[in-house]
């Protein structure tokens, strides 16, 4: 993945701690407002049996939630191990630890070992990879119908609030980079693999979207 992204670096990111805070807040709360988002043009199909893979679950919230909407199954493709004992306590909470499989990989180097799903969510990820082409193009091979997606809105701001939080990281050493993706290099990427764009929403930070196969 380059220097910029390393192991620890993504560690130090996605540390233990964080995966606790975050489930304390799921708890509380229930899901953040931009995986609410996704829930909810998720939401909108018969979701009775269809299979899920979510690469960079997390915790694997939106994971609970869409079972308990109807999935009947799913994946979670983690590139550290930090976010397991959260992860997994939460799906013993909910009552649907059988019916998840946790893995720890870099999705693009293991893809051959994964196999596809009616749903690939990829929320908040693409702009923790360096490799925005290789990670959408295997997550869009590996989507039977749709992929949903939450990266940064490439404007003027995001650019300059990453770019100043890239800085500190650079100068901590903390092997880890932010990155605001080209939308329309996004839907380009995915477009080409067979799915056509289905919903597209800009929030003030997070921009959301969908992209089907059609027949």
């Amino acid at each position: 993945m380059g220097d910029c992204c390393t192991p620890s670096g993504y560690q130090w990111i996605f540390s233990r701690k964080s995966a606790e805070s975050q489930a304390r807040r799921y708890r509380r709360k229930g899901l953040d407002t931009t995986s609410r988002r996704l829930f909810d043009i998720l939401r909108r199909r018969d979701l009775q049996g269809l299979t899920l893979l979510e690469v960079g679950g997390g915790i694997g919230d939106l994971q609970i939630e869409l079972l308990k909407a109807g999935v009947a199954h799913a994946v979670s493709i983690e590139l550290t191990p930090t976010y397991e004992d959260a992860a997994v306590a939460l799906l013993r909470d909910a009552g649907l630890d059988g019916r998840v499989e946790r893995r720890i990989a870099d999705f693009t180097a293991a893809e051959a070992e994964i196999e596809a799903a009616d749903i690939v969510i990829l929320n908040r990820v693409l702009c923790c990879y360096p490799d925005m082409p290789g990670l959408a193009t295997v997550a869009a091979n590996h989507a039977r119908d749709v992929i949903v997606l939450s990266f940064p809105r490439s404007t003027w701001w995001t650019r300059a609030l990453l770019g100043v939080g890239n800085l500190g990281l650079r100068v901590a050493r903390r092997g880890f980079h932010v990155f605001v993706h080209s939308p329309a290099g996004i839907f380009a990427t995915v477009e080409q693999r067979g799915l056509q764009p289905a919903f597209n929403s800009r929030g003030i930070f997070w921009q959301v979207a969908a992209l089907e196969r059609r027949a």
